[in-house]
């Protein structure tokens, strides 16, 4: 669909996908292709090494970026991906955050990083079960932010997010659409999505990021398809139940995607079946309708 907007529309498509910034996984993370990229311009793919860190405001300053230079080239900004909460930090905005001394990030972190098993989660659940409820138990990133906050501040990070938000970007205006096909067909292009990967190389893929000695507590090393992959690569399981493994994560991400977006985002257009070249003149009126472009 971003596809067929740009085209129609003269726009950019800038990603709004937290695994997709990462050069390192292009077929595991489904980043448009280098003739899609060459078709039409793209932003903020590929953009970042899969050693970095990128959170939702640095993500938010990049696309506020972005978005300024393609309406001063006289495009339209076309934000693409599967990061519903990038999505909200851009158009809602994120809570004050506290800046955190790099000696108390470090000491956090060396302590995490000594926690056997879900210890550091355990820690956090007794401080800040709420913000413990929205992490994964081996999320060691996310786990230590949380008990950086708290450290530096003295305050949950569930405090802190509870504040008022700081906006959107002042002098844009944003339209939503959500794309939720039936539940069948979404299982059913997970699964096919996941063995074309396969036969693209995804495999190797893993194998050279973990020929990188990345750590462990790097966004990149959660994609989904990461752990199951490497999981075989290290001997630990067999290829077709690696892949079994990898086709189970992808459509529960799939699920919790359409479940946030379904609590978290009031769309302006809902698409409730596959993208097809009929959909795209009532897509396209309504953009139009909507005072986004000139006609």
């Amino acid at each position: 669909m971003a596809m067929a907007l740009a085209r129609a529309f003269d726009g950019v498509v800038i990603n709004a996908d937290s695994m997709q910034i990462y050069r390192d996984l292009r077929i595991l993370s489904a980043r448009p292709s280098p003739e899609e990229e060459a078709e039409v311009p793209h932003r903020l793919y590929g953009v970042l090494d899969g050693d970095d860190i990128c959170s939702a405001a640095r993500w938010r300053d990049l696309a506020k970026a972005e978005i300024a230079e393609a309406q001063s080239a006289g495009r339209l900004p076309i934000l693409c991906g599967g990061t519903g909460f990038y999505i909200k930090a851009l158009t809602e905005g994120l809570s004050p955050m506290p800046e955190v001394p790099a000696e108390v990030r470090a000491k956090i972190r060396a302590e995490v990083a000594a926690s056997p098993g879900v210890t550091a989660w355990d820690r956090l659940q007794n401080l800040d079960p709420v913000a413990a409820a929205r992490i994964e138990p081996m999320d060691m990133q996310r786990i230590s932010r949380a008990l950086e906050i708290y450290a530096a501040t003295g305050r949950i990070l569930t405090d802190w997010q509870n504040d008022p938000l700081d906006g959107p970007p002042p002098g844009l205006r944003f339209l939503t659409c959500v794309m939720v096909p039936p539940r069948a067909d979404l299982v059913a292009r997970c699964d096919a999505r996941l063995d074309a990967m396969m036969a693209q190389g995804a495999l190797e893929e893993v194998g050279t990021l973990l020929a990188r000695g990345i750590p462990p507590d790097r966004p990149i090393m959660r994609a989904v398809g990461v752990p199951e992959l490497s999981a075989y690569l290290a001997g630990q399981t067999s290829f077709p139940e690696a892949l079994a493994q990898a086709k189970i994560a992808t459509r529960r991400y799939a699920k919790r995607q359409a479940t946030w977006a379904k609590n978290q985002i009031i769309p302006n257009f809902i698409v409730n079946e596959k993208f097809s070249e009929s959909l795209m003149g009532k897509f396209f009126a309504f953009i139009e309708e909507n005072g986004l472009i000139q006609v």
